[in-house]
């Protein structure tokens, strides 16, 4: 889809409801032009919805994705570059300590689930 399209064909194009893009203008993240009472996304906001729901993905917050959204407003893409990375290397960072404490939590149970086990074991003649 290209040019102008409506907040229906927005979320159509998206797989979206209206309320989850009404939600993203709330906060900010979606900025539609109003012709009438009549929202009108411009291919910048289809731009941003797609980063909006890519951040999303993975992981960041409203905030992060927020932030890294109005660095594409600024100029000097190098900031911007340098800005994501870090943002990047923060989620990265935080999915492997998540892992490591769903590996801990794994082992645990498994030693929980053996040990029950053994004692439901002992007890059945």
């Amino acid at each position: 889809m290209e040019g102008n399209c409506s907040i229906t064909d927005l979320a159509q194009e998206f797989g979206l409801t209206t309320r989850a893009i009404r939600f993203y203008e709330d906060v900010g993240l979606l900025t539609p032009a109003r012709e009438g009472q009549r929202r009108v996304y411009r291919p910048r906001d289809r731009v941003r919805l797609r980063l909006i729901l890519r951040g999303k993905r993975l992981g960041f917050s409203l905030h992060e994705i927020r932030e890294i959204l109005d660095l594409y407003d600024t100029p000097g893409e190098e900031a911007q570059l340098r800005h994501f990375l870090l943002k990047i290397r923060e989620r990265r960072a935080h999915l492997r300590q998540q892992q490591e404490d769903i590996a801990v939590i794994l082992e645990e149970l498994d030693a929980i689930e053996a040990q029950c086990a053994g004692l439901l074991r002992q007890r059945t003649p």
